[in-house]
């Protein structure tokens, strides 16, 4: 398969970024994404030009770091899959591949493809932990948690926190992010001592780091690649209403 690569290329944060077109040929449908990038950059450092940098780590869509906006998509046009998940015969011979970096403030551009994502670190460090010393792990079976709450707290972990969600909102909110780690701890007995204090900074430091509100449009749950249900927007609105009207400890 041949392509059309228009890829986005910036120096740093503050240069001027301006999209250049390379051409790729004999590319095997069932190569990835990633490492059709690699056979790209393979090409370009032979030619002594700089290679595109781009996030990757794990590569079995676990860690999030392979966030590209892919033809107007996040993580291009598969469903319910990373980058490095999605694979080249989900595209047609001879099509032109536009691939940018997350558009969002809070994720300034570090260089071509790679994106500061320091931002999601930061809301989680305010208070997305249990900091509660709980001693020596207890018995599987010594805390009750009814079945379809420990279900919802286990589906809302699987947030990789990798900003597709971000990067498909209109206004770069993070509120879907911010719901799956508030709901994950808020359904189980070991998140709720600190419940209160937690959704109020973590929504605090949200809007701290100009993250913008939720459109209600639901792009976020549509091009996320772990599926993480709106539910945990409103779970998270209800968390922060009911801290503030009962929580005697306020930002």
């Amino acid at each position: 398969m041949d392509f059309t690569l228009k890829i986005w290329r910036q120096e740093n944060q503050k240069a001027k970024g301006r999209f250049e077109t390379y051409k790729i040929k004999d590319i095997s449908p069932d190569c990835s994404f990633l490492e059709m990038l690699d056979i790209l950059n393979e090409s370009l450092v032979n030619k002594l030009s700089h290679p595109v940098c781009f996030d990757n780590d794990c590569r079995e869509g676990i860690c999030g770091m392979c966030g590209l906006y892919i033809n107007g998509r996040p993580h291009g046009p598969d469903d319910a899959v990373t980058t490095c998940q999605l694979h080249m015969r989900k595209f047609t011979d001879g099509e032109t591949i536009t691939i940018e970096p997350w558009r969002a403030k809070p994720f300034p551009v570090i260089r071509d493809l790679v994106v500061d994502r320091t931002a999601l670190d930061k809301m989680i460090q305010e208070g997305g932990y249990i900091s509660v010393t709980s001693g020596g792990v207890p018995d599987g079976n010594a805390i009750p948690i009814p079945k379809h709450k420990a279900d919802q707290a286990m589906d809302s972990a699987s947030c990789i926190g990798c900003g597709a969600c971000i990067a498909a909102c209109k206004n770069a909110s993070a509120m879907l992010f911010v719901g799956a780690k508030v709901t994950q701890l808020a359904l189980l007995p070991q998140g709720k001592p600190e419940a209160a204090i937690r959704v109020q900074k973590m929504v605090a430091k949200m809007d701290e780091l100009g993250f913008g509100n939720c459109t209600n449009t639901y792009a976020c749950e549509a091009e996320c690649p772990k599926e993480i249900k709106r539910s945990n927007i409103s779970r998270m609105n209800l968390e922060f209403i009911l801290a503030k009207i009962v929580s005697e400890e306020t930002i």
